[in-house]
């Protein structure tokens, strides 16, 4: 067999699988069912604005994580009361580092987002369980949610 032909059998292979393996991938929709390198599926909790401001007025140790995408973000002026902004693709590296390094892993911990369907903070609150924490929920509806029914903000610091 010469070389041509094994080259035009690869290309060939390549051009007739590859499209349905990305199709396959982009089919995945529920974001719990993603799974990067070092992540397994988790079942992940949501918990309604009306629980986590009720957590809040009852001053329940619990963290919450704010993974709004930056342009989100930044033209926001507050954030859920005591929330912690990280960028959803820098989050594993910052568990590492404070103040994320300090939270106990059997803390409560709350990711919300602006997206419509909550999948960044999905994927966040998979990073968390992934890391071992064992009791992470996502806020359904996010930030827009929190709003909605008058939730505690603060303002964001002004040196993000």
């Amino acid at each position: 067999m010469s070389l041509n032909k094994v080259a035009t059998g690869v290309f060939m292979a390549l051009v007739f699988c590859l499209p349905i393996q990305v199709g396959e991938a982009n089919a995945v929709r529920d974001p719990t069912k993603i799974q990067g390198p070092q992540l397994q599926p988790h079942a992940i909790e949501l918990i309604t604005a009306e629980e986590l401001k009720a957590k809040l007025t009852k001053n329940e140790p619990v963290a919450i994580i704010d993974v709004r995408a930056s342009s989100e973000f930044s033209n926001s002026e507050n954030r859920i009361k005591g929330a912690i902004h990280v960028k959803l693709r820098k989050l594993r590296y910052r568990l590492g580092m404070r103040p994320l390094s300090n939270l106990p892993h059997d803390r409560e911990i709350v990711t919300y987002c602006a997206c419509p369907s909550d999948e960044s903070s999905m994927r966040a609150a998979q990073v968390l369980a992934a890391a071992g924490f064992s009791h992470v929920r996502v806020l359904k509806g996010g930030w827009n949610e929190w709003l909605k029914v008058n939730g505690p903000v603060d303002s964001k610091p002004k040196a993000l």
